[in-house]
């Protein structure tokens, strides 16, 4: 195992302390738990967040890159959830237990949350759309990646969620008057004529967290229809993973999930629990295995600042998935572009 003193020796206590506990399976009374359990919070990747909480438990827009300002402090709060959450901080923490406070009194009398929006205007609730998935599942997938999904606020946004699934298992990009949005092709989902792929893995991340969801038919019927998509992209592999820990730029919001890494479609995998007897997972785990180098380390040519954890993130990923579990696919292998070519008349 050349990877362990390589992921030991890097400079955050975070990554450490998660090797430790999750690859190598060390008690929380071991000494270097311990240790590194009591300076975690001095990691640059956390210290910055802990100093700009304002007082009311959110976070402003403008503590994070990208273009996150248009849609203000609620997606910014969720995404240093989310963050926090992976490092194994949770609702027992001080911070995060002020985020969640903020979450939650942001919450609608329909157990939703107020869509984003820049425009201003008399005309803006005829031009927008009245109901967008993400606008739960963006706040929900930071409180439960902090441990809250089965609080009961939580639950019924799960509940709200379910209610706006299409009736073969994907999530629309949202409603206006009662009638779908339109898909761009790089949102396209295979045999789906409304379903999203930035919604559907939206709302599969927020399912991943639930102890009982995750494992539910309707989790696995999204995973299903998004094993569809093309995802064997090397130049993609470690983009979620990058952005998460602050070195990819956060852009965009019904488009968050644009691109579609291998890696965290995979994580996806081992938490809704599908099977490697799939050969569309099968072949996602030799296509990763394929581009992991030398030393046990997987490079991460977006950012390579980013390759050791998204070293971590593999090994942990493919250490977790199974096979011969009581996983069906439903979805037939096709072809599939984002944008199709068009069959010229002449």
């Amino acid at each position: 195992m050349t990877w362990v003193p390589l992921l030991l020796t890097d400079p955050s206590p975070n990554l450490r302390l998660l090797v430790l506990r999750e690859l190598l399976n060390r008690p929380e009374d071991d000494e270097e738990v311990l240790e590194l359990s009591a300076i975690r919070d001095k990691d640059p990747i956390v210290e910055s967040l802990f100093k700009t909480q304002l007082p009311n438990g959110s976070w402003s827009s403008v503590d994070f890159t990208g273009n996150v300002s248009s849609t203000g402090n609620l997606q910014a709060t969720s995404q240093a959830l989310v963050r926090l959450g992976y490092l194994g901080f949770d609702k027992d923490h001080k911070i995060v237990k002020n985020a969640a406070d903020y979450i939650f009194s942001k919450q609608k009398k329909d157990n939703s949350w107020p869509i984003p929006t820049s425009r201003k205007g008399p005309f803006e609730e005829i031009r927008g759309y009245d109901m967008i998935p993400l606008q739960v599942a963006t706040p929900l997938e930071g409180l439960a990646a902090c441990g809250y999904s089965t609080d009961n606020r939580a639950e019924k946004a799960y509940v709200w969620l379910m209610e706006q699934r299409l009736e073969e298992g994907s999530w629309p990009t949202g409603t206006s008057s009662g009638v779908y949005g339109g898909i761009a092709g790089y949102r396209n989902i295979p045999h789906s004529r409304w379903g999203c792929r930035s919604s559907t893995i939206a709302v599969l991340n927020c399912l991943a967290y639930h102890p009982k969801r995750r494992k539910s038919s309707e989790a696995k019927r999204a995973l299903d229809l998004i094993l569809g998509c093309e995802t064997k992209r090397k130049n993609l592999l470690g983009f979620v993973i990058s952005r998460l820990i602050g070195l990819e730029e956060s852009r965009g919001w019904r488009i968050y999930y644009p691109k579609m890494d291998a890696a965290h479609i995979l994580t996806l995998c081992s938490k809704i629990g599908a099977s490697t007897d799939d050969e569309r997972i099968s072949e996602l785990v030799d296509f990763v295995k394929g581009e992991q180098g030398g030393h046990g380390l997987w490079e991460c040519s977006l950012h390579p600042q980013a390759s050791r954890w998204l070293s971590f993130d593999l090994l942990r990923t493919l250490s977790q998935l199974e096979d011969n579990t009581d996983w069906i696919s439903l979805e037939p292998r096709t072809p599939f572009q984002e944008y199709p070519k068009k069959i010229k008349r002449f």
